[in-house]
């Protein structure tokens, strides 16, 4: 009876593909943990509705969300870290004069503030969600949200950066970057789940790949970083494995032994 561990999975670019598609074998290796007993979770940067799908197709329900700032235990939330609201406020304020249009992320939709806009249209289509942002101008007003995202080219942040030091900014796409509280993380919120649930360091694994990974990968134990992962990726991590289109997640779960 192998011991038991709990192994964290990003979505896109490690448990999705290239062309966002869960491959078979990343299919029957979550199976074949959960099946001896392991606890199978996500940490992703995406909000909950963003994979109910996923997690009802893999049997999830234990998700560290919003990088981190909405995180979900056995179906139970056990923490949230919301955005703060005045800042908020501010930012979308600034990023409308800069035509900058942002879209509001909280656990069960996402609005934007503006009808239409190419750089949403683009960024948000290469995540092949088959879903949009409604228009709300005023939904980042008074409500908790925990993640937002801001559409501006590469290059073109730094004043954001600047100006705005209770939000971590963080590149997901060559137009858009993923605005998170200060100081927030995919690896703050394991920590949460970790604390419920207590597992030692050495039964604690984490896949990943891209720049909202670094934190999980250095802090988690037992670090796999994907094929397909830029260099920096790579050096947090402890262990590489085969790229995601390549059976990345079925090869680096051998290497741990877990399968």
């Amino acid at each position: 009876m192998k011991e038991r561990s709990i192994v964290f999975f990003d979505i896109d670019g490690t448990l999705l593909d290239t062309d966002k598609n869960l491959p078979a074998s990343a299919k029957k290796a979550v199976a074949k943990l959960k099946e001896d007993g392991h606890i199978v979770a996500i940490a992703t940067g995406r909000a909950p509705f963003m994979y109910e799908d996923l997690r009802k197709e893999l049997g999830i329900e234990t998700f560290v969300s919003c990088n981190g700032q909405y995180v979900v235990l056995e179906g139970e939330v056990i923490y949230q870290n919301p955005l703060h609201k005045e800042a908020l406020v501010a930012m979308t304020e600034e990023a409308l004069d800069n035509d900058h249009p942002v879209v509001y992320l909280s656990d069960e939709d996402m609005m934007s503030n503006v009808p239409e806009h190419e750089y949403i249209n683009e960024g948000i289509a290469s995540l092949k969600l088959g879903i949009t942002p409604g228009h709300d101008p005023d939904y980042h007003k008074g409500r908790d949200l925990y993640q937002t995202l801001l559409f501006v080219p590469e290059g073109e942040e730094q004043q954001y950066v600047e100006k705005y030091d209770s939000f971590d900014f963080i590149r997901w796409h060559p137009v858009s970057l993923d605005v998170i509280p200060k100081g927030g993380s995919k690896a703050k919120g394991i920590a949460k789940v970790i604390d419920e649930l207590g597992f030692p360091p050495e039964r604690q694994y984490a896949f990943g790949d891209g720049p909202n990974d670094l934190e999980m990968l250095s802090t988690v134990h037992n670090s796999f970083a994907m094929g397909n992962a830029k260099d920096e990726v790579k050096s947090k991590a402890k262990h590489i494995t085969k790229h995601v289109n390549e059976d990345g997640v079925e090869h680096g779960l051998r290497m741990a032994g877990l399968i």
